[in-house]
């Protein structure tokens, strides 16, 4: 794929903060030993990768705004445009040596996502779109699965922790879904929950109390791959209220009224 010179650029901040986060990856496992040691560890390895990122899209669009997990948020000169980051998806993942987490960049352009990045370093999967340009992983042209019955389906989600106070209203959504399924899966990344419901590897996902940067990239990814994204209550926003749920076309409808009640 071809992309423009703004999808190029976030393409080439991930792969950087992507090498980054790989060197620091590999240390993880030496600090098991030490929870303290390595969240400490993990942290620093987060913000450095932001710092990355920040410098390479900053530094190349200065005028464009930017919301990030880490660094807060900046006003741009160009109040149209902003770029949407999260340094490390799958913090927790990370911490524990585990090799599924992903670098997120996502561009608005007056409140609509246009374009998309998710980098999964650990396994070298670059998922990426642009508005009108299709879905893409690794110069391959990705789609949603073709999959038309629940029973055959698999879902992904996220399990709250820590006693949130989501976890009633999550305990229900598994009590209704899963006898419809083949399947739910936690893996611990929103962003590549998503970047796998575009390339066929689920048919869905849906998970509440996410914040925009976790969700930015991979709403225009999977709509890209012929998807359908909504939140889950149909009048609210996803980025501002950050609840989603998404699917392949045929499975969307009777998805998303078991995760609505």
């Amino acid at each position: 794929m071809i992309g423009s010179a703004n999808l190029n650029i976030m393409q080439k901040a991930a792969r950087k903060a992507g090498r980054s986060l790989v060197k620091d990856f590999r240390e993880v496992e030496n600090l098991q030993v030490s929870m303290k040691g390595a969240g400490d560890f993990v942290s620093k390895a987060d913000i450095a990768a932001e710092a990355i990122l920040k410098e390479d899209l900053m530094g190349a669009r200065p005028t464009y705004g930017w919301i990030a997990e880490e660094g807060g948020e900046i006003e741009g000169e160009d109040p149209t445009r902003r770029w949407i980051v999260d340094p490390l998806d799958g913090t927790t993942n990370f911490l524990h040596g585990l090799p599924h987490w992903a670098i997120s960049i996502a561009l608005e352009h007056k409140g609509k996502i246009v374009a998309g990045v998710i980098y999964d370093a650990a396994k070298d999967e670059m998922f990426i779109a642009e508005k009108g340009a299709g879905a893409w992983m690794n110069e391959r042209r990705i789609r949603v699965s073709g999959r038309h019955r629940m029973i055959e389906s698999i879902f992904a989600t996220g399990l709250p922790f820590g006693g949130r106070s989501d976890l009633p209203a999550t305990l229900q959504d598994l009590a209704r879904i899963m006898p419809t399924c083949a399947g739910v899966r936690r893996w611990g990344s929103a962003a590549l929950d998503m970047a796998y419901v575009a390339a066929g590897r689920y048919e869905g996902f849906w998970e509440r109390r996410l914040n925009a940067w976790d969700v930015a990239a991979g709403i225009i990814i999977v709509k890209e791959a012929g998807g359908f994204v909504q939140a889950i209550d149909p009048e609210a926003h996803i980025l501002s209220d950050g609840e989603v749920i998404c699917a392949n076309e045929p499975i969307f409808d009777t998805f998303a009224k078991v995760i609505r009640g």
